[in-house]
């Protein structure tokens, strides 16, 4: 029974580490449409996908010194121009993520039901 309960207690420990991760589905309302929300989905491996963004296309991701870099391309008016985006991680838990560049902050809400 004690290797039962240790086990469990172990299960629960490890989903509690994954969701307080900044891997995940993250989402934010698009400006002046709050209605509608945009992000990204920061898998494991380095692995990034938008969410909700045709045109802006993220397919990396990793995390420096507290900063998280995006990388990905921009589609667009018959050319392809690849980016790279770096953003202070202001503050993270279950459910936020705040990045900062600058004066420019982004609230993001962790999504659970994105597909």
């Amino acid at each position: 029974m004690k290797k039962l309960l240790v086990v469990c207690l172990g299960l629960v420990l490890a989903a509690c580490g994954e969701k307080n991760s900044i891997e995940g589905k993250w989402i934010e309302p698009v400006p002046n449409m709050p209605e509608i929300k945009q992000g990204f989905s920061l898998e494991q491996g380095g692995v990034a996908e938008s969410i909700n963004m045709a045109t802006l296309q993220y397919y990396a991701w990793e995390v420096k010194d507290n900063t998280l870099i995006l990388s990905g391309k921009s589609i667009g008016n018959h050319q392809v121009i690849e980016f790279t985006e770096e953003y202070e991680i202001a503050s993270i838990d279950d459910d936020k993520l705040i990045l900062k560049n600058g004066d420019f902050v982004r609230e993001f809400t962790r999504c659970t039901d994105c597909e």
